[in-house]
């Protein structure tokens, strides 16, 4: 079960990102749900892995971590949306700029700090990601879009970081 743990951490850190592309956030990000469910699944019935295969889960979960989530907090955004937007989308607040790139390394962060089994990490992570954000989160709808799109991060950085985790302890 080991191998098909670290064959679905790998494919949610390779294939999604390449489907990503091609697909809606909605798809891609229920695709990548799915394998990393799949992951957990597959770890639970796994013992602690030693030598390589322990350098493996480390990366496989960090990358499924960061790249796998990359569209997930587009899907977040879609699913918050839904309600009360008018058809022309003119309530729709514009993307903080360079989200992309700092969720990516947020979620590199704290899949780093669950399996450094560190969780104060993740508080240092949220509190530098919350001062360096502070004067654009004036604005509702700025602050709104950063609520929503760091729980989706961090909530997927924390179940890929655990899946790891759990094949190293």
């Amino acid at each position: 079960m080991t191998v098909v743990t670290m064959l679905l951490l790998g494919s949610v850190a390779v294939v999604v990102p390449l489907l990503s592309w091609r697909m809606p956030a909605w798809l891609t990000a229920s695709f990548a749900s799915v394998l990393l469910s799949s992951a957990a699944i597959a770890a639970a019935f796994t013992h602690k892995v030693h030598g390589v295969g322990f350098a493996f889960a480390a990366v496989l979960s960090v990358l499924a971590a960061a790249v796998g989530g990359i569209k997930i907090a587009p899907f977040a955004f879609h699913l918050a949306r839904r309600r009360g937007t008018p058809a022309d989308g003119s309530d729709l607040p514009q993307p903080l700029q360079g989200g992309l790139v700092i969720g990516l390394l947020e979620r590199v962060a704290i899949s780093v700090a669950i399996l450094a089994h560190w969780p104060e990490g993740i508080a240092i992570v949220m509190a530098v990601k919350g001062l360096a954000r502070y004067p654009e989160l004036r604005d509702p709808k700025a602050s709104e879009q950063f609520i929503i799109g760091t729980f989706a991060s961090v909530l997927w950085a924390i179940a890929a970081g655990a899946i790891g985790r759990g094949l190293l302890s």
